[in-house]
């Protein structure tokens, strides 16, 4: 699966942004899919993943309550809907597939086991 990230920008603090994630292919509903992120200096961290169906949804504890993540298997997208963005939000963020389950997926990039990653967009929350 190939995977294709956008949405990213310039925000100020407190507004939102919607990551939108596309992947080729007619297996997409096959793929737990999750977004993590990078930021200046630091290490790729687990930010949210969903399952399969969409029915089940896990989320670092920075960000719960204030990213929604979804998807959309007729269109073959996964969603990180963003609100109340802070400057500690600013990040490049990575959309991820894999074949395991979803609430492994934050172990799956420490482990460096998942199957698939997009090519990045950059979220810049100004203060």
């Amino acid at each position: 699966v190939q995977l294709q990230a956008s949405g990213g920008g310039l925000v100020q603090a407190g507004g939102s942004l919607r990551l939108s994630c596309v992947a080729s292919g007619r297996t997409f509903s096959s793929y737990v899919m999750g977004w993590f992120r990078q930021a200046p200096g630091k290490e790729r961290e687990f930010v949210a993943s969903i399952s399969r169906s969409g029915s089940s949804t896990y989320y670092a504890d920075s960000v719960k309550g204030r990213f929604t993540i979804s998807r959309d298997n007729a269109k073959n997208t996964v969603y990180l809907q963003m609100n109340s963005l802070k400057p500690e939000d600013t990040a490049v963020y990575y959309c991820a597939a894999d074949g395991g389950s979803a609430q492994a997926m934050e172990r799956s990039l420490r482990d460096n086991t998942l199957d698939a990653w997009g090519q990045g967009t950059l979220v810049t929350v100004s203060s």
